[in-house]
């Protein structure tokens, strides 16, 4: 079902529509859905992006897509990516109405293009959405983030919120570490790796491939349930605090009415079986997104000194 977003932008959309995951749902109540409103496109395309605490959320649905289309009255194409960044110059470019962003990604955008934020979760499902730091159960050398000095280390990508935001600013401020430095071979750790996902990382601490990883705490028991890992092999030598959920955001610049109607539609869905599906709770709906719920990153960003472009 899944499938990676070139990175090439003029090939942004191409053969990337997946399948449905669900039964059809009815849409909600009080959208008009006769016919197009003026100004409006006659279709939008969703780019969603797997989110870092639960993988399974960008999904497409054919479900949820059929209850919008029916609800707006217009045509909703999903597809599925894997760089946030073509994401993000896609809606720059005009080319893309809606986008599932992580945190960083959320500030990465709104520096990058004109979005606004629509709906987020309250949760990410039965567990938290935080990074912890994971080495192999056997390490008696490991026990604790000061312990992680010369060791082989992997973070998963500079542009994931949970796989490299949150982790390097808790080593920074726990242990006093510089920012500019930190990823320079030989200054904390022998040596710093990107695995690009967070299974990757998960994978190779598990195969022995680096000492520790900072990764999703869902990480682990995906890959466990999957059969891929025995987590019994690996320990938590220390986690961060809770990172915010996720959120959908959409192009600035659509007309004031479709962009209500849209927000509308993620408020008012409700059907349980496709939020059991991709948040393993039934009881999860959307909430109305805020710039303010991503303070924490816009400060976490001054800490790490990250460019703005």
């Amino acid at each position: 079902m899944k499938k990676p977003l070139p990175i090439c932008l003029s090939l942004l959309f191409a053969g990337l529509l997946l399948a449905g995951c669900a039964e059809n749902s009815a849409p909600p109540d009080g959208i008009n859905t006769s016919d197009t409103k003026a100004g409006w496109p006659e279709k939008i395309t969703i780019v969603q992006m797997p989110d870092e605490g639960n993988p399974d959320a960008g999904t497409s649905n054919d479900a949820f897509r059929t209850a919008m289309e029916a609800a707006l009255g217009i045509e909703v194409e999903e597809l599925e990516a894997f760089e946030y960044a073509v994401g993000i110059e896609a809606m720059r470019a005009g080319n893309l109405e809606l986008l599932l962003v992580s945190p960083m990604s959320y500030y990465q955008a709104k520096t990058l293009a004109q979005i606004e934020p629509l709906v987020t979760t309250a949760t990410n499902g039965a567990l938290p959405y935080k990074t912890v730091f994971v080495t192999r159960a056997e390490r008696d050398d490991i026990n604790s983030l000061a312990d992680l000095r010369g060791t082989t280390f992997a973070f998963v990508d500079p542009a994931s919120s949970s796989g490299y935001m949150y982790p390097k600013a808790e080593l920074i401020t726990e242990l006093g570490l510089d920012s500019a430095q930190l990823e320079k071979p030989g200054y904390f750790f022998e040596t710093v790796t990107y695995s690009g996902k967070h299974d990757s990382s998960l994978i190779g601490v598990y195969m022995g491939d680096y000492d520790a990883v900072s990764v999703a705490y869902q990480t682990i028991d995906q890959l466990h349930e999957a059969g891929i890992i025995n987590k019994d092999e690996l320990k938590i030598i220390g986690e961060t605090e809770i990172i915010p959920s996720a959120c959908y955001i959409m192009r600035a610049d659509l007309p004031q009415d479709l962009k209500d109607a849209i927000r509308k539609f993620y408020l008012g869905y409700n059907d349980t079986a496709y939020f059991e599906m991709f948040y393993g709770d039934p009881n999860i709906r959307y909430v109305e997104a805020f710039d303010s719920d991503y303070d924490v990153v816009y400060e976490m960003v001054q800490l790490l000194g990250i460019e703005e472009s």
